[in-house]
């Protein structure tokens, strides 16, 4: 592609074509993959390709949205947000025992998706508005705005999404600037408060799967299954894998939830080391594009919100690979644009539409200004 189409893509269709190519590579990466995970299941594969050109509709139409709007819009989402958690926890639809789902007849998604949206945006606003660093007054304001939606994920129960959430308004505190005294207070107290979670937050299941990260043997045909097979998929897998459509695990059904949360262990059984490497070294280009975009922002609200939903995009990593290898309890946290599920699919390209958003109105701002 030459360098006139791409600027024409950029300034026309405000997409960052980098990021773009990154995100289709990452896309078609995984539908490969889920063909295999999903044992060659058609409607699987014909939902997620719906998915994919949903979530790229989103993207594009966020993208043309200029990054002024995302900030006078925040409060709107924000409440919006809050309405759909609490009408979750009053009539949503219990799943494998937690009330995540809101079904509105032709959709049923899940609306603790959209606060890992509306919590960075209505906190970048928030600091936005106010001088930096962030005083303690504003501060405090920010965690309670953080701590609303996360407590009502929490109840669900969807731990993971929940920590998720809180992260990601987190990240945006600590790249406002706010001071290493203030950020070693607050881990702190997170710290402080981690007995209480254990005592008054955390059901006896979740308990459970901490006690099981440490030894899965415990119960090698309970909790502890899943993990045992994870690893057993990913060791067998060696350097170059077991052949696409090929490995044991996934396709003898003995890796549960092969197609989503543990989709990270067919690649390790069927591709090997080899195609681990090429799904983080994806990963990776797309973590320092964003980071990139995020340096080149023009003011602190686009620096901030691009840096938090990049850092997110990181933590989902970092914990479902954790996770499916043993080192952190399993949370249910889904691996980003890979793993089967059409609401985290749809949200992830709605922030990459907002991030290209802020990176290709920079010119016009620039002109306004």
């Amino acid at each position: 592609m030459n360098y006139d189409v791409c600027k024409k893509i950029h300034n026309k269709l405000h997409l960052d074509v980098i990021l773009l190519f990154l995100i289709f590579l990452l896309l078609v990466y995984s539908s490969f993959i889920l063909w295999s995970a999903s044992g060659q299941n058609f409607d699987m594969m014909k939902h997620k390709i719906i998915q994919i050109i949903f979530g790229s509709l989103i993207m594009l139409g966020l993208a043309q949205i200029p990054p002024r709007m995302y900030e006078s819009w925040s409060p709107y989402l924000y409440i919006i947000c809050i309405l759909l958690l609490f009408s979750v926890n009053l009539c949503g639809e219990v799943s494998k025992g937690a009330q995540r789902w809101l079904n509105i007849g032709l959709i049923r998604f899940q609306p603790s998706e959209i606060a890992k949206i509306a919590v960075p945006l209505i906190i970048a606003r928030h600091i936005n508005r106010n001088y930096y660093p962030p005083s303690c007054k504003n501060i405090i304001i920010a965690i309670i705005l953080i701590g609303i939606p996360t407590i009502f994920v929490a109840i669900e129960p969807d731990l993971g999404t929940a920590i998720i959430i809180a992260t990601s308004g987190l990240f945006v505190l600590f790249l406002s600037g706010m001071h290493w005294k203030m950020i070693l207070t607050i881990l702190l107290i997170i710290i402080l408060f981690i007995p209480m979670l254990w005592l008054f937050v955390m059901h006896e299941y979740q308990k459970y799967r901490i006690k099981i990260l440490f030894n899965p043997e415990i119960d090698p045909l309970g909790l502890g299954y899943n993990i045992i097979q994870s690893k057993i998929a990913i060791g067998s897998g060696g350097l170059t894998g077991k052949g696409w459509l090929h490995g044991t695990q996934s396709q003898l059904a003995f890796l549960p939830e092969g197609h989503t949360d543990f989709i990270f262990s067919v690649i390790g059984e069927e591709l090997g080391l080899i195609g681990v490497l090429i799904l983080l070294l994806i990963y990776l280009k797309i973590i320092i594009r964003g980071l990139f975009i995020a340096t080149q922002a023009q003011n602190t609200f686009g620096r901030v919100i691009t840096g938090s939903f990049i850092l997110i995009l990181f933590v989902y990593v970092f914990i479902n690979i954790s996770m499916v290898t043993g080192i952190l309890p399993i949370v249910g946290i889904p691996l980003p644009l890979v793993s089967y599920g059409g609401s985290s699919l749809v949200v992830l390209m709605a922030s990459f539409g907002i991030i290209m958003s802020i990176h290709t109105h920079r010119n016009m701002l620039s002109t306004n200004i």
